[in-house]
């Protein structure tokens, strides 16, 4: 059995048992989560939401907070002498998925 949820601004498929990088939860390592917004459940009977499949949850383990690898961002003006170089680390939830209620 798997589900489409949406978090964080996107759409990700799940199964029982996985684990997934979601964007940052404000929820500390250990704590149970629940994922309301179930777009499609499938398995062996198939419900589609319309947005959201009625009555359909998702509970998950958060497993750790973190955040991503340094990536640097660097801003080039040809012949301006302009340069800006930034860097960014995205925070993330590590979470893993337990139930899958349809």
């Amino acid at each position: 059995m798997y589900a489409i949820i949406e978090t964080g601004g996107k759409q990700l498929k799940v199964e029982e048992g996985q684990a997934i990088y979601i964007e940052k939860l404000n929820a500390e390592a250990g704590d149970t989560v629940t994922f309301d917004k179930v777009l499609f459940v499938g398995g062996e009977t198939v419900k589609v939401g319309n947005p959201v499949v009625e009555g359909a949850t998702v509970t998950a383990k958060v497993e750790k907070q973190g955040r991503q690898k340094k990536i640097i961002v660097f801003k080039y003006k040809a012949k301006k002498n302009q340069r800006k170089k930034q860097g960014h680390r995205q925070p993330y939830t590590k979470v893993v998925i337990e139930k899958i209620n349809a």
